[in-house]
């Protein structure tokens, strides 16, 4: 039995090419310096990092209206929300620093008003993750 090559399928990665069909050689490929940063801070925003513990929030705070929205659209927190969505910054209002749109998992938005809308009988509900 005769077996032939295909052109173009990859070899082991410790084999040198007799053909010049790649303009990159493997030690090139697995050299981590060529890692581009986009591509590694990508790598790190699907790392799955898990909160340590939970509480609920007892009375209402900056901190606890913006976890409010952001559990409203489906997030535990902001830092979910970027690890999911892939974005480095949240839209906040510049003059409460509030959350102002959120996107959620079925690519739907919410808008938020500059004001607080976390009313005191809801702040119960807000959870507060410690990682």
């Amino acid at each position: 039995m005769v077996s032939q090559e295909v052109p173009g399928t990859s070899r082991c990665l410790g084999e040198a090419h007799a053909l010049d069909e790649f303009s990159t050689s493997c030690d090139e490929v697995l050299d981590p310096s060529n890692v581009k940063k986009s591509e590694a801070s990508a790598v790190m925003a699907k790392a799955d990092l898990k909160p340590k513990s939970i509480r609920h929030a007892k009375n209402w705070s900056d901190e606890v209206e913006n976890l409010y929205r952001f559990q409203q659209a489906g997030y535990r927190d902001e830092f979910e929300y970027k690890q999911v969505k892939q974005v480095d910054t949240v839209e906040c209002w510049p003059e409460t620093g509030f959350v102002k749109k959120l996107q959620r998992r079925d690519n739907t938005f919410y808008y938020y008003n500059k004001q607080r809308e976390c009313e005191d009988k809801e702040v119960r509900k807000v959870k507060v993750y410690v990682y």
